[in-house]
């Protein structure tokens, strides 16, 4: 797309040139034609220092020397400004890789987006709202170009490679998250990211069925099918349209009334190792505990008062967004 701010400079030498020639003809009369016109402001213009095509009249040497001053500083402005926006392009270009390679180096614990496509985007705009922090790989260098997010960084490569994962901070990420549009490349980043950190949460997208196995094999912790959790989002919404509502409100995050979030408990928090019924979340948080997901990775759900909480538990909790900042600092403890 041609920038709109070069249109002005780079159409002021081709208004002189007609003005010019309109005027050497206007005042040379029938003795000048239009190709002696255009000359005489060609060479006026760009102060060659040619003689003239014809004598000049009092008239003509008037016009010649506005023509000529007028172009002079005129064709400088122009000079001026393409220099500008080719230097502050530059300049502003570099800085931007500078800044996002520091960025790069310092961020931790963050979420890697491999693929923004449609589903790329979303999951993003996800982030965004929540405000945590992650980077973007994508095959397309346009995208970098009109990338923009406070809380987001975007890496142009083959998320396959492991020279971009490990540019894009595999070994010091949180999770990655993979839906690039071939099931073939997301199990090869898949099989590449799991290897490069062994604690890396991992979720990747399917589009065949059969490629769902293939990703858990190589190391993917959840594998999301955007067809059949449609087909069934589609099936649950006439079946359970109430359910269906609820989630959807719980699940929102703009949302501030009610949010459903999981929560994990750490080792120094005051509430591991008591009960359900001890610790009163209920009576003196607020919130409701729906599940309880065991550091053995079994599930409770709907657990009793005398359900113990163990270190490293993740606690799926229903609340307003206040009470769940109470139980996370709660959770996080000393």
């Amino acid at each position: 797309m041609f920038p709109r701010r070069l249109i002005v400079p780079l159409s002021v030498p081709f208004v002189l040139l007609a003005a010019g020639t309109v005027g050497y003809k206007l005042i040379g009369g029938p003795e000048w034609s239009w190709l002696d016109a255009a000359y005489m402001t060609t060479i006026t213009l760009t102060t060659v220092g040619f003689g003239e095509t014809h004598p000049l009249t009092p008239a003509g040497k008037a016009f010649t020397m506005l023509l000529c001053l007028g172009g002079i500083f005129t064709l400088a402005y122009v000079v001026t400004e393409i220099i500008r926006f080719i230097v502050s392009g530059e300049i502003q270009r570099k800085l931007g890789r500078q800044r996002v390679e520091r960025n790069l180096a310092a961020i931790r614990d963050h979420y890697i987006v491999c693929g923004y496509g449609r589903m790329g985007r979303m999951v993003c705009r996800e982030f965004e709202s929540r405000k945590i922090p992650f980077v973007v790989v994508d095959r397309d260098e346009e995208i970098g170009e009109e990338f923009s997010s406070p809380a987001g960084l975007f890496v142009h490569g083959d998320a396959t490679s492991d020279a971009v994962l490990h540019h894009a901070g595999v070994a010091r990420a949180r999770a990655l998250v993979a839906v690039t549009r071939s099931d073939a490349d997301n199990l090869f980043i898949v099989l590449s990211a799991r290897l490069l950190n062994d604690k890396l949460f991992i979720v990747a997208r399917a589009e065949e069925a059969a490629a769902e196995a293939k990703l858990r094999r190589v190391g993917a912790d959840q594998v999301v099918s955007p067809y059949a959790i449609g087909g069934h989002r589609m099936a649950q919404a006439a079946l359970r349209p109430t359910v269906v509502d609820f989630i959807e409100l719980a699940t929102r995050t703009d949302n501030l009334e009610m949010q459903i979030e999981e929560i994990r408990l750490k080792p120094g928090s005051e509430l591991v190792g008591q009960t359900l019924a001890q610790c009163r979340l209920r009576q003196e948080v607020g919130v409701i505990i729906v599940a309880i997901k065991q550091p053995t990775g079994a599930l409770i759900a709907s657990p009793s008062g005398d359900t113990v909480l163990d270190a490293e538990s993740t606690l799926v909790v229903l609340g307003d967004r206040q009470q769940l900042d109470r139980l996370e600092k709660l959770a996080a403890g000393g």
